[in-house]
């Protein structure tokens, strides 16, 4: 089953268990993937996360069951999985921009999420330029903090985690320690040994680095692993986020690999990040 065939069977499986308390293992577990890294293709392939899909779903039927029907709001609370009038009228605010209550006196324009449709287009026309590298074990020192990516925190907390540590110079300080194999400051994507559980993942920013951890930093071992190395050519952030979607969309369907699951790396220069000719790197652990 390609991916693409695994993130329509899984919308068919949450569509049809919609107004059910379904899990993340329960929807990983229909296409036989990983938590993690089928939350992780879900998000590059659509932009959101499972959670914010299924709450824009329910959300949009609840609307259109509250202007169709004499339903009491506190009933469709309950019905589309909320605990209390209160926590309904606010999350429906703002998705809608108007409370339940205008809603169904026809006050303001709703907000409509459909169904979303896998459709698989003609690609491949741009080449990808890529590698596949053995490499043994390696150290990374820097600093990281926990994610939890069931309900998109890390598509806000990553780039704001950036955003802090490039104030403070710490990029600069990473590519002075670099003297790995892996040349750059490196974005490192772990799932937490118990995210299947908690959805927690960390991310690190960090250095290939041979030595003792420098203060006020952690280590981390990433163990060896075959890889595909893809090249990503453009400015911050766009490049990077339409290569993620290229390798999920185009790579993976037409290659005999998959992922497994471990550390994943994009690995920056200290060049001018929103230059056109910025040159990074995206690091994928594959069997």
């Amino acid at each position: 089953m390609s991916w693409i065939e695994s993130i329509q069977k899984a919308i068919n499986f949450i569509e049809n268990n919609l107004l059910e308390d379904i899990t993340m293992e329960q929807i990983a577990r229909e296409v036989n993937s990983s938590v993690f890294h089928f939350q992780r293709t879900f998000s590059i392939l659509t932009d959101m996360s499972i959670a914010d899909y299924i709450r824009r779903r329910r959300l949009t039927l609840a609307a259109q069951e509250l202007i169709n029907s004499e339903q009491k709001i506190i009933d469709l609370a309950y019905k589309y999985g909320y605990d209390s009038p209160e926590a309904f009228t606010k999350a429906f605010r703002k998705q809608h921009y108007v409370t339940p209550s205008e809603a169904r006196k026809k006050q303001g324009q709703l907000q409509s999420y459909n169904r979303l449709v896998i459709q698989v287009s003609l690609k491949g026309v741009e080449p990808m330029k890529y590698k596949i590298v053995e490499k043994e074990k390696f150290q990374v020192v820097g600093i990281k903090r926990t994610f939890n990516c069931l309900d998109g925190e890390n598509t806000r907390g990553i780039p704001q985690f950036w955003d802090e540590m490039n104030s403070k110079g710490f990029d600069h300080r990473l590519i002075q320690l670099n003297n790995g194999d892996v040349k750059g400051v490196l974005g490192v994507c772990m799932p937490d040994a118990s995210y299947p559980k908690n959805g927690l993942i960390d991310y690190w920013i960090a250095t290939d680095h041979i030595g003792d951890v420098p203060e006020n930093m952690l280590a981390m071992e990433v163990p060896a692993s075959k890889w595909v190395v893809f090249e990503v050519h453009g400015p911050m952030p766009d490049a990077m986020q339409n290569t993620w979607k290229q390798i999920y969309s185009e790579w993976f369907p037409s290659n005999p690999y998959e992922p497994t699951g471990t550390a994943e790396l994009e690995v920056y220069t200290d060049e001018d990040p929103f230059s056109p000719e910025l040159y990074s790197e995206i690091w994928i652990p594959i069997k």
